[in-house]
């Protein structure tokens, strides 16, 4: 199947809206495919600041319906608990929110960003959308990241090269209560080491400590400005380490 048969069939959808390369790109098909498309951003404290901005950036240019839902995630008690199956709780407390709005606004089939390399087993998220009957158009479709990237950049979208970004709720071990000092912590270093030129790379809580994770060819940079990244994050961590695996 095809994106626009995908569309022919659902002309009218809701999307689940992160401002990340997969969602944005479907957002660009679904207004190409002339389908009655209204984007949804839920905003928790999971997401940075940045990636509203980009949300917010893409739907301007698509001339695309963007709606802004805020979450207070860190009420749900099985999300903050931490454990392996966190984001299946969390998916639910999302797309349930997101379906309440779409409802709301006249839509009933929600579709996500769900690429075909994205892979199903022990992705706790992926169940949820499943029960909750979430549509994954670009899975659907046989579509890898790699060709949303190459179809987006033929579409001019300014995400096609963007990085991949998992919430800030991955950068806290597994088990460990995760608390909004904590995010703040975490989403504050990763804005500094970006302002630094840093990209694609992780900032992961490690007791006290904040752990960078880079790509091997950011390691020699990351060595020739430690004082001013050890500058740049003391107020976030006492302590920082260098990851020497390749992120």
């Amino acid at each position: 199947m095809e994106l626009s048969e995908f569309f022919s069939r659902h002309p009218k959808v809701a999307l689940g809206f992160s401002g990340g390369v997969d969602s944005a790109y479907l957002l660009y098909a679904a207004r190409t495919y002339g389908a009655d498309v209204s984007a949804y951003f839920i905003k928790s404290q999971f997401q940075p600041d940045f990636e509203l901005a980009d949300a917010m950036q893409l739907a301007e240019q698509l001339g695309a319906k963007l709606r802004k839902i805020d979450c207070d995630i860190l009420k749900e008690a099985a999300v903050c608990e931490n454990p392996k199956d966190r984001c299946y709780y969390c998916k639910n407390r999302i797309f349930g929110l997101l379906a309440e709005a779409a409802k709301e606004d006249g839509y009933e089939t929600i579709i996500d960003g769900t690429n075909a390399s994205d892979e199903a087993a022990d992705r706790p998220g992926m169940r949820a959308l499943a029960e909750m009957e979430v549509l994954s158009p670009l899975r659907m479709c046989g579509i890898t990241k790699a060709q949303v990237r190459e179809r987006s950049k033929e579409a001019g979208l300014f995400t096609w090269d963007k990085p991949a970004y998992a919430c800030l709720a991955t950068r806290i071990p597994t088990g460990q209560h995760i608390t909004a000092e904590d995010l703040q912590r975490v989403e504050g270093a990763e804005s500094q080491l970006s302002a630094l030129g840093f990209s694609d790379f992780r900032v992961r809580l490690l007791g006290d400590s904040g752990r960078l994770q880079l790509k091997a060819a950011q390691m020699r940079t990351a060595i020739e400005k430690r004082s001013e990244i050890k500058a740049q994050l003391k107020p976030y961590f006492d302590t920082v380490l260098l990851d020497l695996e390749d992120r």
